[in-house]
This record gives structure tokens, sequence and C-alpha cells, in this order.
């Protein structure tokens, strides 16, 4: 059967939307009736998705910020007394992202089927996380799914204004990247050309150095493609490199002792895993199942294999500073000891909260200042090649006009 869009009034005059299964409009009209609406105007779902001019990219996924909306609105509801099968219809039909409504539209048809949600949630992996489903799960089975909603809702914000932040922070330095560059490409496709057949027509010796860069410029102005194919290539390789678990593997050691983003690493990774702990930990999962979600969440493999070692040692009865003692060379200084503070007090919960927040703004800052220290030194980098061009360009064709006018 069709799914048809709806608009509909309820006998106490409130206007509502949502999306219904039905056979016709007659059928859905009977199906509002009995729920104390009547139908004021339908739309199958087909023809209105065609009718709308909405391109999709499906590799793109569902972003953050929807997932976010989204989560929020369904505590709101749920929180309202709401049935989850009520708010799935409202969730779909606001879902601007086509891969979110088509998911939404299943959950729904599967929790009106009698599924758990946790189980209806965990069929879609690349839009709910194991952490997002294992809280719905918790919730689910302690009756706590209000909260877990709220803390949900929070812990999606907070990485999402992390990752957020942490890009602001690299706009303005990328900017002037690209336009170095794009000077740098101008130079050699247009510029050096023209000034290789000026010295041509002089026939005067001109030193190896301004050969070498006219013979580049010659090269590239023949060869343009080389200039879009390279970078292409390049970060194809890499993207390549690092899909390996070898390639991966070099890629964290290389991140974690370069200097400067070696810090940027551990507390930005610090950040996300802590608050990932705290979450599940305020939602009631055991520490050992907390550490065993959050280890596959963690992006640098450090952290994931400091993760999964600490869990097996809790496993054996170790407290859980203990366990991360041996890799206080990747945490920043105070995880640690906070972690163990928050043991003694029982306060566990609040301290990685805290540390959370804390490292947060420690990794954003670290950012910023690197951005900072990154603009002088590619003020820098340009300035040198300004004046490397003047030497080898400027010079030669000076001393080859003063020849010629004696």
């Amino acid at each position: 059967m069709p799914n048809y869009i709806y608009t509909a009034k309820s006998f106490s005059g409130q206007t509502e939307t949502g999306v219904l299964n039905a056979k016709d409009e007659h059928q859905l009209a009977q199906s509002l009736k009995s729920q104390g609406m009547l139908l004021i105007k339908s739309a199958l779902e087909e023809k209105k998705a065609k009718s709308r001019f909405d391109i999709q990219i499906p590799f793109l996924g569902v972003s953050s910020t929807e997932k976010i909306m989204m989560t929020k609105n369904l505590g709101v509801m749920f929180s309202t007394g709401l049935s989850l099968v009520k708010s799935f219809d409202i969730l779909a039909a606001q879902a601007k992202n086509k891969k979110l409504k088509d998911a939404l539209l299943d959950i729904r048809e599967r929790i009106n089927k009698g599924e758990n949600l946790s189980d209806a949630l965990s069929i879609y992996p690349d839009i709910f996380s194991e952490l997002f489903c294992n809280m719905i799960k918790v919730g689910e089975e302690s009756g706590t799914l209000d909260e877990i909603f709220q803390i949900l809702s929070l812990q999606l914000q907070k990485e999402h204004e992390l990752k957020s932040k942490i890009i602001n922070a690299m706009i303005y330095p990328g900017i002037i990247l690209v336009v170095m560059i794009l000077v740098g490409v101008v130079v050699v496709t247009f510029v050096l050309p023209n000034l290789n057949i000026f010295f041509t027509s002089l026939n005067v010796d001109i030193p190896i150095y301004t050969r070498i860069l006219l013979y580049a410029g010659n090269f590239l102005s023949k060869q343009w493609y080389l200039l879009i194919l390279a970078p292409f290539s390049l970060i194809a390789f890499i993207f390549l490199i690092i899909r390996t678990k070898k390639g991966k593997q070099a890629m964290d050691t290389f991140l974690l002792k370069l200097p400067f983003i070696s810090q940027i690493i551990k507390k930005s990774n610090s950040a996300f895993l802590i608050r990932s702990l705290s979450s599940l930990n305020a939602s009631g999962v055991s520490l050992i199942k907390s550490l065993e979600i959050t280890s596959k969440t963690a992006s640098n493999n450090y952290f994931k294999q400091a993760l999964i070692e600490a869990e097996e040692k809790i496993k054996k009865g170790e407290k859980l500073s203990n366990a991360l003692k041996p890799y206080q060379n990747i945490f920043p200084f105070g995880v640690v000891e906070m972690i163990e503070v928050g043991e003694e007090t029982g306060k566990t919960s609040t301290i990685l909260k805290k540390l959370a927040d804390f490292y947060e703004q420690e990794a954003v800052s670290a950012i910023e200042k690197l951005s900072i220290l990154i603009e002088p030194v590619l003020i820098i980098i340009m300035g040198l090649a300004v004046g490397f061009f003047a030497i080898s360009i400027i010079g030669p064709m000076y001393s080859s006009l003063k020849s010629i006018n004696q």
C-alpha cells in the first residue's frame, strides 16, 4: 500500500501533518477519523517527492545537524506522550534528506510491527552509531528513554560543536594556501612562457636556476592538465594508503609525533572518547560495555588499542585509572589523575563530563593557536617565493637590458 502525506484537523481544531500507509484516500480518511481527526488534504509521498527539485548526494549521508534536530524533536515528542509510531511519522514528514526520510519511514513500520526502537535503529549503522543504539537500548530496558534522548542530544551537539570549531579555525589558513596555489598556477602557465620567449629573443646567457624555472614553466604550460591531476592523484593515493591497516597505523604514528599537531590529536581524541564514555555512563551502560562501544568509535589506532586493552584489564578487576596508566603518553596530562579522583569519590560520571568539556575547549584552543602560527608561516613562504621569482627573472632581465644599452 502507498504512503500518503496528509494534513488533518483534530476535533479540537488543531492542525496536524504526517505520513500514513493506506490503500486509497478513503481508507486514509477513515484511519484518521478513528484517531479523532478529519482529513483536509493528502498526496502520495512518491508523487510529492518527484515534484520537488531536491538533489540528493547519497554518499554524503546524513549530516550531524540533521541528526541533532531529529534527536531533539524525538525527545520532545516522546516527553509529551506521543507514541513512537506517530513521532516517526512526523519526523519523516519533516526530513529533507531522502536517505534519512526513507530510514525513518522504515523504522516506523518496524516499530508498528512490534520491533524495539533500538533494534530498528541498528538496521541503519551509517546513520545511527552503535553508541546511539546502545544508549537507546538501555533507555528501553530501564524505562528512562526521556533522559536518554536528552543525553544523546547533548552528545551529538557537543561533537558537532567541536568539529565545527576545528574546521572554522582552519578556514583562513586554508584560504591563504589556496590563493598561493592559484597565484603559482597563473605564474607558471601564463607569465613564465612569455618570459621564456623574451629571454630567447635576447640570445643571452642566463643563470641555471632561471633556466630551470623557465623550463618548468614551459613544460607545465604545455602539460597544464598535470596541475589538476597531480593534487587529486596525491589525495587519492594518500586515501588508499590510509585505508590499509599498515597505512593507517603509519599515519596515526606520524600524527602523534608531529610537533603542534600531536597535541591537537591527543586533545581532540580524548575529548570525543571521554564525552562518549560520559554519555554511556550517565545512561547506565556498564563500564566494560562503554569501553567496548567507545573503542569502536575511536579514529586513532593508538586510542582504540588503549581502550580495548583497558576493557580487558577491567574485566580482571582493575580500575579504569590503573588500566589507562600505561597510556599516559597518548592521553593529555591530567586525564588519568582526574579519573582516579572520580573513582575515589564515586563521581566518575561527573568527572568524565567535566573532563570532556575541558578537553573540547583545549582542542579548540590548540587549533586556534596552530591557525595563528600557520598564517605568518604561509606569508613568509609566499614572500620567499616572490623573492626567488624576482632573483630568477628580474635580475637576469635587468642584466640583459643593461648589456644591450652598453
